[in-house]
């Protein structure tokens, strides 16, 4: 969540090998940074450890030029990929676990609404619950974006206390200010995922070093402007900024969104590598933490957008 933003653990599979690929390093006795095309060139990136970060660009080339498994499936005309082998991630395993994550989301996000009434009269204790379930979620969030591993407990718990916090904000948006709103929001990010994934897949999307790049000093600055304009709500009183309200408010809320179908776009360049190079199946908790905190950016961006328009009636 990261202040439920997923550009603070946006990350690979694994701290030693960058984010899917981007920040992988040269191994040890091998060319020298400059004269190496591809990181893959020395073998599986999953397979040894690696250096410093934002060594290399891994799409600076074909980055199956050299990899093993090119020539025996350049043979059939089939892209490349890894071999079956015990141990290793499949998108089976990234739908399964993505799945459970939002799953767990769901529930409590329906057991929030169903337990926790948002009229005058417990709205306040209501609210407040979901606001410490958010900083509990925020917490485990960070947690999980600076281990060196996947812990399906930590995730799986993340998703808990996230799913609590949305139903609550989910109820009173709906029950307060605009009636079909979060279904509204849950049909839009459920858009937003397959016209991503289908623009992905058709290649009309290039994820690149430099659109990971631009990808993340957008978001960074899109926090940090938020940011901004939460500490002069908070301390000035009133809508901040206005950057959350009004026409402004509807601007940003769209932004948002189509950062967060960016944010797709590098989940599924995350996940593509991560089956194609071996990556171990335990990362692929690793792609279901990424997935599910990207799609309650969505999610919330969407929430918000229609508040906005319905408050302004």
């Amino acid at each position: 969540m990261r202040s439920r933003n997923p550009v603070f653990s946006r990350r690979g599979f694994s701290r030693d090998n960058g984010y899917a690929g981007f920040n992988a390093a040269p191994q040890a006795g091998g060319p020298a940074v400059g004269a190496q095309g591809d990181p893959y060139a020395q073998g599986n990136p999953y397979a040894q450890p690696s250096g410093g970060p934002y060594a290399q660009n891994p799409y600076a080339q074909n980055p199956y030029a050299q990899n093993p498994y090119a020539q025996q499936d350049a043979q059939y005309g089939a892209p490349p990929q890894a071999p079956a082998a015990a141990g290793r991630m499949t998108m089976d395993d990234v739908v399964v676990r993505t799945a459970s994550t939002l799953g767990v989301l769901v529930v409590t996000a329906a057991l929030a609404w169903a337990l926790l009434p948002v009229d005058d009269a417990h709205l306040s204790r209501s609210y407040g619950i979901g606001v410490g379930a958010a900083l509990i979620a925020m917490v485990l969030g960070f947690v999980q974006s600076f281990k060196r591993k996947a812990s399906p407990a930590l995730i799986l718990t993340y998703a808990a206390f996230e799913g609590v916090f949305l139903g609550v904000v989910s109820s009173v948006v709906d029950n307060r200010i605009a009636s079909g709103a979060a279904m509204q929001a849950v049909i839009g990010t459920m858009a937003v995922f397959a016209a991503v994934l289908l623009a992905y897949k058709a290649g009309w999307i290039r994820v690149n070093h430099r659109f990971y790049g631009f990808v993340m000093a957008a978001a960074l600055g899109f926090v940090l402007l938020m940011a901004v304009n939460m500490l002069f709500a908070v301390f000035g009183g009133g809508d901040g900024l206005g950057f959350r309200s009004g026409g402004l408010g509807i601007f940003f809320g769209v932004v948002g969104v189509i950062l967060g179908a960016c944010f797709l776009a590098l989940d599924f360049k995350q996940v593509e590598d991560g089956v194609a190079y071996g990556a171990p199946r335990e990362e692929a908790w690793l792609a279901a933490f990424g997935l599910t905190l990207t799609l309650v950016w969505i999610y919330m961006e969407f929430l918000r957008i229609l508040a906005i328009l319905n408050s302004n009636d």
